[in-house]
């Protein structure tokens, strides 16, 4: 029996007006689930393993025997291109005797053989052979024993997983958030930096951090000369599903840096404009009109750069981050032209560490222009290797270290008894929202039929 959720239609907006004021608003984020082994350990197997994950790209794989495998928490995922073009996903180990099957994080092979005891299985996921085949009194095991496989969906090249045979499927899973994303040229775009970082802290902590703008002006100061941090200003959806977007204006400087004295055009706003013909001179007096004139000068100047697909989008998302986080832990910015793709993985065994996947997307050479990656550069040819570093061992680029470099601090806090559970502001209901979703899964009340 398939899944259904338990959402009344406006169960989000209801949270939004009485849920959070009366159950989130104060004390509600208590330090248990942040640091406690027995919280994490029922966290992946109510939630982890019950909702849909984000393990890969399509193009990650795109021949036959193609593989690459996933690690999340306790459990390796074998995710393998098939005869027919397509893709399916299995838990890495052998159904012998329950030896890791896959050590390598990627490749291409025909089949896959176990270093234990030789068992073959091919990328259906079917035993194709076995050492003494003669000696099972019971019947030859090949050809009817299958390794164990999960669910597994694809958008615009996104593959994901569900642990959950019984679930509903990706499209249901995601609501609005599917039809959203069809205008970005997702499938086009090209990884131009990858890093794994293993982290000091609970896997929350970075997807409390991504739900909310209130640490902007704090953390982010050198980028409000081209980002209205303000909240009054910034647009914000909860969906019944679980997941939430939020619409951060950009190419203008904000309100907070107006007021700050600098500048009103930053060196960031200026090479935007220029690069679309605008003089950043013309907007003396004038500086919050910057983002319409580009957005008008997109319009017209994008189809003959190549940017075919800004005739489908708004005008708010040809300017502007539409940043999304799907529950429960994948966030991920779109841009007109690129896309910031954030992944929290829980540790197997600590719940104060945990690994953060952080991916550029670009399409065509000028997708990063404005927020520079580690590397400084939003160009290359096809897909960059992921690259594994511990935290502190090397930038991530000056937007992100703001961000990852206050977790170490905030891991020492929630582990203080001295915590006691957080006071939000209203404009953090974002990130309330996400906690209501845990706690929901971890009471057993989502999915249906638990």
């Amino acid at each position: 029996m398939t899944e259904q959720f338990v959402h009344q239609p406006g169960h989000a907006e209801r949270f939004v007006r009485e849920t959070f004021p009366q159950r989130y608003k104060s004390g509600a984020l208590t330090r248990d689930r942040y640091s406690s082994p027995d919280f994490a350990a029922r966290e992946f197997d109510r939630v982890f393993a019950r909702t849909w994950l984000v393990v890969g790209r399509t193009g990650e794989i795109p021949e036959s025997g193609d593989y690459f495998t996933h690690e999340i928490g306790r459990e390796s995922v074998l995710v393998v291109r098939q005869d027919d073009g397509s893709i399916r996903a299995f838990h890495n180990v052998c159904q012998h005797r329950g030896n890791r099957l896959v050590h390598q994080t990627e490749g291409s092979q025909p089949s896959f053989t176990c270093d234990y005891h030789s068992w073959r299985w091919g990328i259906d996921g079917m035993l194709q052979w076995v050492q003494d085949e003669g000696d099972f009194s019971q019947g030859s095991p090949c050809g009817r024993l299958r390794l164990a496989e999960l669910r597994c969906e694809v958008l615009k090249s996104f593959i994901f997983v569900n642990m959950d045979s019984h679930a509903v499927t990706l499209r249901e899973y995601l609501g609005p958030v599917w039809d959203q994303w069809q205008v970005y040229p997702i499938e086009q775009m090209v990884r131009v930096q990858a890093l794994t970082v293993s982290m000091p802290c609970n896997w929350k902590g970075l997807v409390d951090n991504f739900s909310e703008v209130y640490h902007f002006a704090t953390v982010h100061r050198p980028f409000l000369d081209y980002l209205e941090d303000d909240f009054r200003d910034i647009d914000c959806d909860v969906f019944d599903e679980g997941h939430t977007r939020l619409r951060m204006k950009a190419a203008l400087p904000s309100l907070r840096h107006l007021e700050s004295g600098k500048p009103p055009i930053g060196p960031q706003l200026a090479d935007e404009l220029e690069r679309w013909g605008l003089d950043p001179a013309d907007f003396a007096g004038k500086p919050r009109e910057t983002r319409l004139a580009l957005q008008e000068a997109k319009r017209r100047l994008g189809p003959g750069r190549g940017h075919a697909h800004y005739a489908a989008m708004t005008d708010s998302q040809l300017t502007d981050s539409h940043h999304y986080v799907i529950f429960p832990n994948f966030a991920i910015g779109m841009l007109a032209d690129g896309a910031l793709f954030h992944r929290l993985r829980p540790h197997a065994d600590d719940p104060n560490r945990s690994y953060y996947d952080v991916h550029y997307y670009a399409f065509g050479h000028d997708a990063f222009s404005s927020i520079s990656t580690a590397s400084g550069s939003g160009e290359a040819p096809q897909d960059v290797p992921v690259e594994y570093v511990e935290f502190g061992e090397r930038s991530l680029g000056v937007l992100l270290d703001g961000d990852v470099n206050t977790m170490k601090g905030q891991q020492l806090g929630w582990r203080s008894r001295g915590y006691r559970g957080g006071e939000l502001s209203d404009q953090e209901f974002r990130l309330a929202f996400f906690h209501h979703m845990l706690d929901r899964y971890m009471a057993g009340e989502l999915p249906m039929g638990r």
